[in-house]
């Protein structure tokens, strides 16, 4: 029988791989690659996510990375936008396109005439390697070759057909723009190998194991991983309902007993949506309060407190005065650690303000 991880093992693991146990004292790039990208559909949110993991982060730095074209922002996993390095971009976008093509076909092709996508995509590629361009612009574009064509259909299959990356000022630090794309092999100027399905799931396990296969295809979008999974060199494990884990032979799996610090995570942080069972790291008063912002279009900013779900956060600002609330969804033992966290974040957030931290019973939304 496999040796069974329980539940306070795996999120141990998990933390340990996010970068979440303590932070690391590497480059930006190399820490946006081992944790497999971040979601960052949000234009700034995901910086908070590496000032989690990298100590002495400079939001500057990350910024910069993005202007040079080292970091871009574009669809992958889930078909959602991530941030990723240049080499990843390239590499995992020509195996994760399927995953775009599923929604894009059952959504959008079906709204259009007898466009020959070919010749759409090829098109399309040509009006953003001219000029970077929002989907409006695109789609408005696109429709003057095929008038009486839904022009937001015809955008979209575009942005299936054609890897389209998020071109600066937006997500820069402290700036923004419009949400306008242009390919990524006309903005990144280089070609790269994609990756196989094997190499995919060993940057999963990487980042997020032990995990069952059900867990990597909830992180990539991709189905029919059972078979990739089982023709790998791993080790298996089981969890405690008995479900088959995998892992890399050579990656650590810290004790279930190493403490876990306070973390104030951001929004869309991908340690609460890449496993199929999420149990390793949001408790069952966790799920309670999650469904309190379900519909509100708002995903709440969490704390974690030994590992796992205790609150979320807000932060709000009135003249030069920057205030952190903790919404503590149980009560919270140690808020003491809470609040110093939360004021090592405002100093991140807003250096030039006063800062002051309150607390509330129950979740931000309910």
């Amino acid at each position: 029988m496999n040796p069974l991880l329980t539940s306070r093992a795996l999120n141990r693991a998990t933390l340990d791989r996010q970068l979440l146990l303590s932070r690391a004292e590497l480059p930006v790039t190399d820490v946006v690659e081992r944790v497999g990208g971040l979601q960052a559909q949000t234009p700034h949110t995901w910086y908070t996510g590496l000032w989690n993991r990298i100590e002495g982060f400079r939001a500057a730095e990350a910024s910069a990375l993005l202007e040079s074209r080292a970091l871009v922002r574009l669809a992958l996993q889930r078909s959602t936008i991530h941030l990723v390095t240049a080499r990843d971009c390239l590499a995992m976008r020509p195996l994760l396109q399927v995953v775009t093509e599923r929604m894009t076909r059952s959504t959008f092709v079906r709204k259009l005439g007898d466009v020959d996508l070919a010749e759409l995509a090829a098109y399309g590629r040509e009006l953003v390697e001219a000029e970077p361009m929002t989907f409006a612009a695109l789609g408005r574009a696109l429709a003057e070759r095929w008038p009486g064509e839904d022009p937001h259909a015809l955008s979209q299959v575009v942005r299936w057909l054609v890897p389209l990356v998020q071109v600066p000022p937006r997500g820069l630090w402290g700036r923004s723009g419009p949400i306008a794309h242009t390919s990524a092999e006309s903005w990144l100027g280089f070609e790269a190998p994609a990756m196989t399905p094997a190499e995919l799931v060993t940057r999963y396990l990487r980042a997020f194991g032990p995990a069952t296969v059900m867990d990597a295809q909830t992180w990539s979008g991709l189905t029919r991983l059972g078979e990739v999974v089982e023709s790998m060199d791993l080790v298996r494990f089981r969890d405690e309902q008995g479900r088959t884990l995998y892992d890399l032979p050579d990656a650590e799996r810290p004790s279930p007993e190493v403490p876990a610090p306070v973390r104030l995570m951001y929004d869309f942080d991908n340690l609460f949506l890449s496993h199929a069972d999420r149990s390793r790291v949001i408790t069952e008063a966790g799920f309670a309060a999650l469904g309190g912002f379900m519909g509100t279009n708002v995903m709440p900013r969490v704390i974690l407190v030994d590992g796992v779900t205790a609150g979320d956060w807000t932060v709000t600002r009135a003249g030069k005065v920057s205030t952190l609330g903790v919404h503590q969804w149980t009560p919270i033992k140690d808020l003491d650690a809470v609040a110093e966290e939360g004021l090592r974040l405002l100093e991140f957030l807003a250096p030039g303000d006063k800062h002051e931290i309150s607390v509330f019973d129950g979740p931000s939304k309910s």
